[in-house]
């Protein structure tokens, strides 16, 4: 393992915060061996700033003040002014040094934090999707279908865990199966393409009902993710049952392959809220099916298992894991961190 300047280390007490698109989750680390204080879930749109919500609903109602902070967005780190792909939040961490008083920012993708979750995830916080057996020490892959659908890679070298983010929601997917083709044609295009997040997300179950709808000739009569779930899985509307399976369906064939770019032999594991929801869909034989259905290489597709992350703040503590023990993991922090 490469030798860490102590520099390399944020100064104590840290404030860690998970920033989605929905909802936003904050937390003190007060020293290495602490627990996080967590601090009550903040919803995006209650506030105009990131900078006023932590103010609000952190600074103002602790005497213990962070003098740094790791922050997981939900979008590409690209300059000092960082803009989140699905809530109007701009992190601009300069910001937060000259006016909340920080000493150190350190800004992580937000499935950068959910791999450095699973790094060491234990058992009681994953549910085995089909039956591979336990994890091996390798690389993994997560994938979190919430408001938009974050995946990362987490690559295991040299006694070390190299957490690999990207934007792979937004790589394309097409049809496949007879009735794939009856319904991709209703799906709305993106500048003219089919991204994997329009269908494997919260607004995706909504897309794919419209769609299915559309296929068989019927007005829609659900508009809210939650809906399409709660009725999909109850099997009381047959457009949304079959919406559940056609979610389960395109998820399988992603996280299949996701598994064979990072050779994931670790494992693949699904994050975020919609995958805890429909576990029961999840463990139907689809599933799995359509993950190793890889030739030539279903084989290899059968050794690799594949979970439900279960954990109820899994990038938090992720994240909590890191500001512990920095050295233990492979992050660059070059362009990410703000120092005053």
């Amino acid at each position: 393992m490469a030798d860490v300047s102590k520099t390399d280390n944020l100064p104590f007490p840290i404030l860690i915060g998970d920033i989605g698109g929905t909802n936003a989750r904050f937390s003190i680390l007060t020293d290495a061996y602490a627990e996080p204080r967590h601090f009550p879930n903040v919803r995006t749109a209650d506030f105009p700033t990131i900078d006023e919500a932590i103010q609000k609903t952190v600074l103002d109602t602790t005497s213990v003040q962070p003098r740094s902070a790791i922050l997981a967005v939900a979008g590409p780190i690209d300059g000092d002014e960082i803009d989140l792909t699905n809530c109007d939040w701009i992190v601009r961490p300069k910001a937060m040094i000259s006016e909340l008083g920080f000493e150190d920012v350190l800004v992580l993708n937000d499935f950068e934090a959910q791999a450095l979750a699973v790094a060491s995830l234990p058992a009681e916080y994953r549910e085995p999707i089909g039956d591979s057996g336990e994890p091996q020490l390798a690389s993994r892959v997560v994938l979190g279908p919430g408001t938009g659908l974050g995946v990362a890679g987490l690559v295991h070298a040299q006694h070390t865990w190299f957490p690999v983010p990207g934007e792979g929601g937004h790589v394309d997917i097409g049809p496949r199966s007879d009735r794939d083709f009856q319904i991709f044609p209703h799906i709305e295009r993106i500048e003219g393409r089919i991204s994997a997040e329009q269908l494997l997300c919260g607004r995706g179950l909504v897309n794919i009902y419209r769609a299915i709808c559309a296929a068989d000739g019927i007005d829609p009569k659900l508009a809210i993710p939650a809906d399409v779930t709660a009725l999909g899985l109850s099997g009381d509307d047959r457009q949304a049952a079959e919406t559940i399976e056609l979610f389960v369906t395109y998820l399988g064939r992603l996280a299949g392959d996701m598994a064979l770019i990072f050779m994931a032999r670790g494992g693949v594991y699904l994050a975020g809220g919609i995958s805890q929801k429909i576990v029961t869909a999840l463990k139907k034989p689809e599933f799995r099916i359509q993950f190793e259905d890889k030739a030539p290489h279903s084989e290899l597709m059968r050794t690799i298992p594949t979970y439900v992350v279960t954990h109820p703040l899994a990038a938090p503590a992720g994240l909590a894991s890191y500001a512990r023990a920095p050295s233990s993991y492979g992050i660059s922090t070059d362009g990410r961190r703000w120092r005053r």
